[in-house]
């Protein structure tokens, strides 16, 4: 049996090799940004199962020459990428990779909030600017105690569940809005919960977005989302850029709607330097300063993450193509039965 990989990140497969042992034959293709990115039709022909990084979008004519294909395998959480109900027309299963960065993405959450929150990136900031006169602890504006702060918390899968569980070891009161979570999760959690997102923005001083991408909760962090929020309102959102309307929460913090934000993803990555809100943030306008932490979508990331990545990718496709059981299947309503 035989994987082609179209956008492979990585110098060699070894790791995807050790995984597969001697049952699966990696083809794997080296994406580069800038270059030949073809790869010639006997290739997808001879796959049975396509694994897919973030790279690669398969038009309906690739799909049309997979012939053998019984399986795709978006290696990592989103799959906007992936056709899903086009694969799953032509009977073929769609999964991801939901957990190989759960607990990195729920860390750097927890760290987004502790940068804005204890002056983190300020002080590092004023101190290489001068460690002599800037020896002092009160000059960051945003600096509180997470202790008997309200934590909401949208989406709560396992990133969201994992990013609870280690906010409340700061003492804070931690609630989440998640329409999809069954009756009673919050019990067995021992959190709390608000029956709508107003009410969830209303009620917290910290909100911290934990949502995939679909077509409900695309751009669902807006102007109206954001007009129920308290003035001390710091925004965290570790989720898919999309889902946060970038030019509101330039207008939020510039009209002081909210206090802060710690943004890792935006929607459109790398950033537009023209975009209001980052050259505010880039020319360190006073308005701006040291209420806006940004990284460059990067909350999935360790060494071990990527390693983990790798490793599951190929464990999906084996426990499939070699024991019939589908994990992590995103398309199942579009699947026709063959």
């Amino acid at each position: 049996m035989r994987i082609l990989i179209p956008d492979f990140f990585c110098a060699d497969a070894e790791v995807e090799k050790a995984v597969a042992g001697g049952d699966l034959e990696i083809d794997y293709h080296r994406w580069r940004v800038e270059g030949d990115n073809t790869i010639a039709k006997e290739r997808w022909a001879a796959a049975d199962a396509l694994v897919m990084y973030e790279a690669f979008r398969v038009d309906e004519e690739k799909m049309s020459w997979m012939k053998k294909c019984r399986l795709v395998v978006r290696a990592g959480v989103g799959y906007d990428n992936v056709d899903i109900k086009a694969w799953g027309a032509r009977g073929i299963p769609v999964c991801n990779v939901p957990d190989y960065g759960t607990m990195d993405v729920a860390e750097h959450a927890v760290g987004l909030v502790l940068a804005i929150t204890r002056g983190i990136v300020p002080h590092d900031r004023n101190l290489r600017r001068d460690p002599v006169r800037e020896w002092t602890f009160d000059k960051p504006k945003q600096i509180r105690r997470l202790l008997g702060q309200k934590v909401g918390i949208i989406g709560l899968g396992r990133i969201g569940t994992a990013f609870a569980q280690r906010i409340r070891g700061f003492g804070v009161d931690v609630w989440f809005y998640d329409p999809y979570r069954p009756t009673g999760t919050e019990l067995a959690l021992g959190i709390g919960r608000a029956e709508s997102l107003e009410e969830l923005i209303a009620g917290s001083d910290i909100v911290s977005l934990h949502t995939p991408l679909t077509d409900e909760t695309r751009g669902m962090i807006d102007r109206k989302a954001l007009s129920h929020a308290k003035p001390n309102l710091i925004f965290i959102t570790t989720a898919r850029g999309e889902c946060t309307n970038l030019d509101d929460i330039y207008q939020a913090l510039r009209d002081n709607v909210i206090e802060a934000a710690g943004l890792d993803v935006l929607w459109r990555e790398p950033p537009d330097p023209n975009h209001p809100l980052v050259k505010a943030w880039t020319a360190a306008e006073p308005w701006i300063e040291d209420r806006l932490v940004m990284t460059p979508h990067s909350a999935f990331y360790s060494p071990s993450s990527m390693l983990n990545l790798r490793r599951k990718g190929i464990e999906v496709v084996l426990s499939y193509l070699k024991h019939g059981r589908l994990k992590n299947c995103v398309n199942e309503q579009y699947l026709v039965k063959k």
